[in-house]
């Protein structure tokens, strides 16, 4: 019996969307008990982008998708599958992967959500990775959005400095040969540190009531301190111990592309690995954490700054609610 010969995939193109509408330091001052030098010494961020009334996370995939297809010069009917990372569906049913589809007009295609919170994008792009590698999928559509100002509580000044709206996606094909594509990652989950980081309200536990909605149940809790040290830690073991396995150092990382969380995770988890300063991208400080499309932004400006090329060495990791936890190894491919 012969074993199946299995294909790298490779991500062929990268699409990436925010709303034009800002909010800024200075905005969050006027709302909150918070001030600019409080939010840049804590998370290292200047202003991140909000969606409108009305626009959901399907709005922002589609954007980036739209993109993606058009940097391949694709038509969403090209495509085998969607899978979207998000922890801001539209609604609980239909799945936002249903609603992208329509939108796109992909018709044909399955598809489906994946819920890994921060982890979310880096959990699809293996998912997808694994479509390829078995020769059952051509292209799959990857992508990480989420409209995190659906859930913040912009009174709690812990969490409504954090995050920002937005988007990303790619386009995962099977690569000619190993020169570029996925070489290897590295998932786990930790349910223990669940009540450090979760949305209590809304689901089968504690149904949306009045009393839900007046406790506040329905928006991000977090306990900071207890999410800092898991992330600093476990995102460093993840990552260690990807490289020790296939064979390198943190000096052989062309680009580093991390969670975009918090800059102080970002500069611990960098040390630790021993990287290269210029390897590490981050663009916190534009963004804020917009969750499932941290990575593919990041990505993003790594191409305008000219730090990702074809065949650069690769290393994203990222740390979630969940908690989850998420490490990829993989050569650039454009």
């Amino acid at each position: 019996m012969t074993t199946p010969v299995r294909v790298r995939a490779k991500i062929s193109a990268l699409g990436t969307y925010v709303p034009p509408k800002l909010l800024t330091n200075a905005d969050l001052e006027k709302m909150v008990d918070t001030s600019n030098d409080w939010i840049l010494a804590r998370v290292g961020i200047h202003e991140r982008h909000i969606v409108e009334k009305g626009v959901a996370t399907s709005d922002l995939a589609v954007e980036a998708a739209k993109k993606a297809l058009a940097q391949r010069g694709l038509a969403a009917s090209d495509i085998d599958a969607i899978i979207v990372g998000t922890v801001t569906p539209d609604m609980f049913f239909p799945s936002t992967a249903c609603l992208v589809q329509h939108k796109l007009g992909a018709q044909g295609v399955w598809g489906f959500d994946l819920s890994a919170a921060c982890s979310a994008f880096i959990f699809a792009v293996n998912t997808g990775a694994q479509f390829i590698a078995s020769g059952t999928h051509k292209r799959v559509l990857v992508i990480g959005a989420d409209v995190m100002s659906s859930i913040i509580d912009y009174t709690d000044r812990a969490t409504c400095v954090i995050f920002g709206d937005g988007a990303g996606a790619v386009i995962l094909e099977p690569a000619e040969d190993d020169s570029v594509g996925l070489i290897d990652f590295i998932n786990e989950i930790d349910g223990s540190g669940g009540c450090f980081l979760q949305m209590p309200g809304g689901g089968s536990l504690n149904p949306s009531t009045r009393e839900t909605v007046d406790k506040k149940m329905h928006y991000v809790h977090q306990d900071g301190q207890q999410v800092f040290k898991f992330a600093v830690r476990k995102q460093t073991e993840a990552c260690l111990k990807l490289l020790e396995r296939n064979g390198l150092t943190g000096a052989d990382i062309d680009a580093f592309i991390p969670h975009q969380a918090n800059l102080r995770i970002i500069n611990a988890t960098a040390e630790r690995l021993g990287l290269r300063p210029e390897s590490v991208i981050v663009n916190i400080e534009r963004y804020g954490n917009t969750t499932a499309g941290t990575i593919p932004l990041a990505m993003n400006t790594a191409i305008e700054d000219g730090k990702l090329k074809k065949g650069s060495l690769v290393l994203m990791a990222s740390v979630g609610a969940g908690f989850t936890v998420g490490a990829t190894l993989l050569r650039w491919a454009f």
